[in-house]
């Protein structure tokens, strides 16, 4: 895959490029990312740091290159902030580290598509086969590899904006996307997606923060976890779903009371061993209610506990069964085998396919709307 990328701070100066409405390229933030290491030109596109606060000390960075959320700093028990999201140091790290997805926006279909086909109107398309022959993510040029337009509105709010062309990945229509970054006082980041197209198409969109709401160098398996859900969507070995659902009454799936997320990873089970561990979409029972829980995720170590919302009816839940300590993130910290806890707010994998799943499909004249909200806050 070919890269456009040049670093030059000494321009990049002398043009008067900023970032977080701030002319000090050397500044540092609370989570201790340097600005000056995100000012670039990626694709042809200027790229910097966004830093968004909020007057408990909450920190988000979020950078242009898949709009992606670098930093979360929250307070722990005690009173201590630290960073509960898995990330790189500078826009080099993000660039050249092809396979990963550290906190981006996903689209123009979150998940799998089986086999890259989908038929609209009558029309069968074939998207790019980049994960056991399906398209994931929206294929290797997805939004988290596409720059976005940045627009900081204020210290809370930040838009991103994207013009994808049908001429990507030969998904239909050109879509216009808006995502808004919102810190709230209540320490909730909300993700807002908008987007519309001028012809009949498909969207799926999501965010994949790797989050870990305890020590980034150790995995997650004492953190526990809640998901509101009483079946997921089974997968084969190419974590691929087949339109049914299967109850998690039982099995090691039964999240609906919360538990240590490795309490029964080790389980004989056949969705485990097809996913290699948590890999699979929760049907929520929320109903679409952004005001109830969906999820929620606590690390007794720290205290910390972060609540999910959303419009959608479904989480897939990852805990990075592919980590294996090899890569190295922000401050040199090695991400482990399993260490993150991943839940993309979305509908069902290959929802095109399934006529019994919710419908993605959006038309000229529609707008596509959906809704995530993280909301962290301490246990003592």
């Amino acid at each position: 895959m070919k890269k456009a990328f040049l670093f030059s701070l000494a321009t990049a100066v002398a043009l008067g490029f900023a970032a977080c409405n701030s002319t000090d390229s050397a500044e540092t933030t609370l989570s201790g990312l340097k600005k000056a290491d995100f000012e670039s030109t990626v694709k042809g596109k200027e790229n910097h740091l966004y830093v968004l606060t909020n007057k408990n000390g909450m920190e988000v960075c979020v950078t242009n290159f898949g709009a992606r959320i670098v930093s979360i700093m929250v307070p722990n028990k005690n009173g201590e902030m630290q960073d509960v999201v898995l990330g790189f140091d500078s826009i080099a790290d993000y660039v050249n580290n092809e396979d990963n997805n550290f906190g981006a926006a996903i689209g123009r279909y979150g998940n799998r598509i089986a086999q890259g086909k989908i038929t609209i109107e009558g029309k069968e398309y074939q998207l790019p086969q980049n994960n056991y022959g399906h398209c994931l993510h929206g294929g290797p040029e997805g939004y988290h590899r596409q720059m976005w337009d940045a627009n900081q509105v204020d210290d809370h709010t930040l838009e991103m904006t994207l013009q994808d062309s049908a001429a990507v990945a030969n998904f239909p229509g050109n879509v216009t996307v808006k995502m808004t970054y919102t810190l709230t006082d209540d320490n909730e980041l909300k993700i807002d997606y908008s987007a519309t197209t001028d012809s009949t198409t498909i969207l799926n969109l999501t965010n994949h923060s790797y989050f870990n709401l305890g020590d980034l160098s150790k995995d997650v398996m004492a953190q526990e976890l809640m998901i509101s859900a009483d079946s997921i969507t089974p997968i084969d070995s190419t974590f691929m779903t087949n339109g049914t659902m299967q109850a998690v009454a039982g099995t090691p799936f039964d999240f609906r009371k919360s538990k240590p997320i490795g309490k029964d990873i080790k389980a004989d089970d056949e969705q485990l061993k097809n996913g290699n561990g948590y890999d699979h979409n929760f049907v929520l029972n929320t109903g679409g209610d952004i005001k109830k829980v969906a999820a929620r995720a606590y690390c007794p170590e720290t205290g910390i506990v972060m609540e999910v919302f959303t419009t959608e009816p479904g989480i897939q839940l990852y805990v990075g069964n592919f980590l294996d300590g090899k890569l190295k993130g922000k401050k040199g910290v090695a991400y482990p085998f399993r260490g993150t806890i991943v839940m993309e707010t979305q509908h069902y994998p290959n929802s095109p396919n399934q006529k019994e799943y919710p419908s993605v499909i959006v038309k000229p004249g529609e707008t596509y709307k959906s809704a995530c909200i993280y909301k962290f806050s301490v246990k003592k």
